[in-house]
């Protein structure tokens, strides 16, 4: 890439890695070319982008900080705010670069997802997409399957959070970058599937590859707790001491179904999973 690209993606990383977040760069093409219209990007194929995951580390790097340093909205999940406070921070420190972000959570008015969180992990070489049509011999019948990305080095804890968009900047001798593929076996991805979309309460499905950090016992907590309640559960935590044995609850996630585009997985998926993990 030009030194200017390289320069730019530097700075991005610098921006962003301290606080717990993984960057990652593809062509908004390669994202475009796997979905229909409505979903696409609407810039020029070559345009750079990078896919924004968070990782184990961004709960205290980042969040903790966050609430001690912000006024939170109490409507807003705080994880949001925060995701979008940083991201909000990058454009301050580009300020010569045009620059557009979509998190995951960002929505259409006919609250169709703006960003298809997963598909663009994938194309960037982040983390792989297991879907139903991974799996040579289906034992699902019509059973709904939703699919999950699998990180190389985080398994299943981590979360996608966002796209990083550059207009006018162009990219087309970017390689692309495969997923590595930690499930290669057709049992291996089955269990996985199995595990995420029926057994998603005990979190065994997030340690489908031997991962080199997990959510601390805070975390699982927090992300166990439903929406409303996250903010004073944060409050607390930060005064009290968690008890290791208590056992966790998990609500149900708020999703879409992945029937409505067709074979493709909306972000919010179809599936009950830990809230905004």
């Amino acid at each position: 890439m030009e030194s200017r690209v390289v320069e730019l993606e530097r700075r991005i990383r610098t921006a962003l890695e301290p606080f717990g977040f993984e960057v990652h760069p593809f062509q908004v093409g390669w994202y475009n070319a796997l979905l229909p219209p409505a979903f696409q990007l609407p810039l020029p194929g070559p345009t750079l982008a990078f896919v924004v995951l968070s990782t184990p580390a961004m709960f205290d790097r980042a969040l903790k900080p966050f609430l001690q340093s912000a006024h939170l909205q109490p409507l807003k999940d705080p994880v949001d705010q925060c995701v979008a406070y940083h991201f909000t921070q990058l454009q301050k420190n580009l300020p010569e670069q045009k620059i557009d972000f979509i998190t995951d959570y960002d929505m259409h008015p006919n609250r169709r997802p703006k960003l298809l969180a997963q598909t663009a992990a994938h194309v960037a070489g982040a983390a792989y997409y297991y879907r139903r049509q991974d799996v040579g011999s289906d034992p699902w019948g019509n059973k709904k399957i939703a699919g999950v990305c699998i990180h190389p080095r985080y398994g299943g804890w981590f979360a996608i959070r966002g796209v990083v968009l550059l207009p006018g900047v162009e990219v087309p001798d970017l390689p692309p970058l495969a997923p590595p593929d930690c499930v290669p076996t057709q049992e291996g991805r089955i269990a996985l599937l199995e595990s995420f979309n029926f057994h998603w309460k005990d979190w065994t499905y997030r340690d489908v590859v031997v991962p080199v950090e997990r959510y601390s016992e805070e975390q699982k907590t927090y992300f166990s707790t439903p929406p409303a309640q996250r903010l004073h559960l944060l409050r607390l935590l930060q005064d009290t001491p968690l008890d290791p044995h208590k056992p966790l609850e998990v609500q149900p996630k708020e999703t879409v179904d992945p029937n409505w585009v067709g074979h493709l997985v909306a972000p919010r998926i179809f599936a009950p999973v830990p809230q905004g993990t």
